[in-house]
């Protein structure tokens, strides 16, 4: 039985107070309601510091947990149930989960009530959604126009090797040395990794307003948590318009070893630089990890070439062993990504210019039905092939780590996905290697969620 305390606490932060119909909204279990989506995130982020990406397991393991939203003359109140211990020290909650339980209350409320049900944004078109991407982000406090460029977003796998994760810990402290910041998207591993090194040279150099910042959705957060070093989280509404904040915050962006989400990443972000309006775009792209990893990113680099084209080459650099060299590179790619955005009189904060086409906005459900119905092959453009490519992973993904995923493929088996026959033996190669790496799961024996035909 896990240890558990119950007690009721008031939000960290700048949550406002919320209205009667706010609450009333937290409180509905119905299928609208949002009462289910706040508790499995709350219960993930109490969780935070366990080494755990099954978000159905960890509510088996808290079946009694539960989450009240009081309204109170004097503010909002919340009243937890059956927490875990692990949350609080001598019975006080760590201020920093505490700030991130009252990010998840934010940003939920926010999104229902002014995002999804707001007619002044409509979520059908290219223009609108990139607005709702921004309105999220400056509610959140994330958007910092006084500062130069500096944010460098990580990518890379939760399920890597101590050795990956100590050279993503290098590298990190490499590009703290060199005063920039870190954006990931706030989970372990290569997420986590970085912070932790930039966070040791960012003391070096005394930079006292370091950013480590999170940036998550609710589905990824119930699965896991942010890790502790995180000290800005917002929390998108969906994986897409989660990876479109990344590439309109982000100055530059480092991918670190990974397995099935890594490569959803990748693809998103090449078939967003493959669309003929960014051409000209300047946005720094290095892939990188230790020796031991350097077949990953020949595995990588070779399907990328054999579905996109060699061009896509020209999109990403990559550095293996040499956490100094990506570092200065990508010091490098950020000044003249500030000069590029000075040129142009361009926001240095929210990267208005970039083009991201609807295939890579529009919310993609994972289902049986869904992923059976990917258009799988080379004859269409191959940013609309990066983005069909990125669906099937994000399927994978959501059966590998998201209770949803998880439900559908216990009652009705795995995903079943199809695509013309050299790209499915390329595609089987690639998740076969992930298999075989154990780049698939945290911890287990991994019982593949897809099926290929």
């Amino acid at each position: 039985m896990a240890d558990t305390i119950s007690s009721t606490i008031s939000p960290e932060g700048s949550l406002e107070i919320l209205s009667q119909h706010e609450v009333n909204r937290l409180h509905d279990t119905s299928r609208r309601g949002l009462h289910e989506l706040l508790r499995s995130c709350a219960l993930a982020v109490l969780n935070s510091g366990n080494p755990t990406d099954d978000g159905l397991a960890l509510m088996e393991t808290y079946p009694d947990f539960d989450i009240e939203v009081l309204q109170q003359d004097r503010g909002v109140r919340l009243k937890l149930t059956n927490a875990p211990a692990e949350a609080f020290v001598d019975g006080k909650m760590i201020r920093g989960i505490r700030e991130h339980l009252s990010s998840v209350l934010r940003d939920i409320v926010y999104v229902y009530n002014e995002i999804q049900t707001h007619h002044r944004f409509d979520l059908t078109s290219a223009e609108g959604t990139t607005n709702a991407v921004f309105h999220i982000l400056r509610k959140a406090g994330t958007l910092k126009p006084s500062r130069d460029p500096s944010l460098v977003v990580c990518w890379g796998g939760h399920s890597i090797s101590r050795e990956e994760y100590d050279y993503t810990k290098h590298v990190g402290y490499h590009l703290g040395l060199r005063e920039l910041d870190i954006c990931t998207g706030c989970g372990p591993g290569a997420m986590k990794g970085p912070m932790k090194g930039a966070n040791v040279a960012h003391a070096k150099q005394r930079r006292s307003e370091g950013r480590y910042l999170g940036v998550s959705e609710p589905g990824i957060i119930a699965a896991e948590a942010p890790n502790p070093i995180v000290n800005e989280l917002v929390v998108m509404p969906d994986i897409e318009k989660r990876l479109e904040a990344f590439v309109r915050l982000g100055h530059g962006i480092i991918v670190f070893p990974g397995g099935v989400g890594t490569a959803e990443e990748i693809l998103y972000l090449l078939g967003i630089l493959l669309h003929p309006d960014n051409a000209d775009m300047e946005l720094p792209v290095i892939l990188t990890g230790p020796a031991d990893s350097a077949d990953y990113f020949k595995r990588i680099d070779e399907f990328l070439v054999y579905t996109l084209g060699e061009s896509v080459r020209r999109l990403y650099r990559i550095i293996i062993d040499d956490p100094i060299e990506v570092a200065r590179t990508m010091r490098k790619g950020i000044d003249d990504v500030t000069e590029y955005r000075r040129a142009r009189q361009d926001a240095f904060y929210y990267n208005w210019r970039l083009t991201v086409a609807r295939d890579f906005q529009e919310t993609f459900e994972p289902t049986h039905e869904t992923m059976a119905g990917l258009a799988l092959h080379r004859n269409q453009p191959v940013h609309e092939l990066a983005a069909n490519l990125r669906r099937a992973f994000s399927g994978i993904v959501a059966g590998n780590v998201k209770e949803r995923g998880i439900r559908l493929i216990e009652a009705h088996g795995p995903f079943r996905l199809s695509a013309e026959s050299e790209l499915m033996a390329r595609l089987d190669e690639l998740l076969g290697s992930f298999v075989a790496q154990g780049r698939m799961k945290l911890a287990g024996e991994y019982e593949p969620c897809y099926t290929l035909s």
